[in-house]
């Protein structure tokens, strides 16, 4: 069953086009990744799905038209969005953090059960949970960046750039916890990344964009197959 329906999108930035009828969809239950060079689309997709930007075209999530809706009605449709540079309120705790991803929820009950959910997610943000958001390291924002997005129990999240700046070993511990969440909350993921090798991993379908144009979609292992696709578009 498709959750998110994208047809003939289009976007832009005042008078310049950055998509160019772009078509896919989700499939409720998996990852998909979205991979790319930098300026191919990948970000301004998610912005689009979000309302972030000026666009064209029928997104659909669950059956509902999202064209014309606020960014805020569409999270709280159950769409979480962790843009790329994390995004943290720096000078608030974790845990001050992780309460307000779940300031929209009306179960105030369960907000603190979830609280220690996230920390068995991400038990490095247990240990510093009384520690200001800004002065975590670089992969731990991250973590609380998504962690913070799952407070909402979201349906799907959109992730861009997850891996940006981070160490490979920090890179590995966060895609590992990603494909849990997705296994165990089953959260329908689409991320947007420039490690495609490990986008391809955790991924079971993929979309290649250049310059605002899918030129390639199959599943990941037929990407990852596909010499001329990886040497072409993927740098690998």
């Amino acid at each position: 069953m498709s959750m998110l329906k994208i047809n003939d999108l289009r976007a832009y930035y005042g008078q310049v086009q950055a998509l160019h009828g772009l078509e896919f969809a989700l499939t409720e239950g998996t990852v998909t990744t979205l991979l790319g060079a930098n300026g191919a689309g990948k970000t301004t997709t998610l912005r689009a799905i979000c309302n972030m930007i000026r666009s064209t075209g029928n997104i659909e999530f669950e059956g509902k038209k999202l064209g014309g809706m606020s960014t805020e009605s569409i999270v709280r449709l159950g769409i979480a969005h962790v843009p790329q540079g994390r995004g943290t309120f720096t000078n608030m705790t974790v845990e001050e953090n992780l309460q307000l991803g779940a300031i929209t929820r009306p179960d105030k009950k369960q907000i603190a059960s979830d609280i220690e959910r996230m920390y068995d997610h991400f038990p490095r943000l247990k240990q510093r949970y009384t520690q200001q958001a800004g002065t975590l390291s670089g992969g731990e924002q991250q973590m609380l960046a998504v962690a913070r997005a799952l407070m909402l129990r979201p349906r799907l999240m959109l992730l861009d750039e997850p891996s940006f700046g981070l160490a490979p070993l920090i890179v590995r511990d966060l895609f590992g916890i990603l494909g849990k969440i997705n296994r165990e909350d089953k959260v329908t993921i689409l991320v947007v990344e420039q490690n495609a090798q490990l986008a391809l991993e955790l991924a079971q379908q993929a979309h290649v964009i250049e310059t605002g144009r899918i030129v390639m979609s199959g599943t990941a292992a037929e990407i990852k197959n596909n010499e001329d696709i990886r040497k072409s578009y993927l740098g690998y």
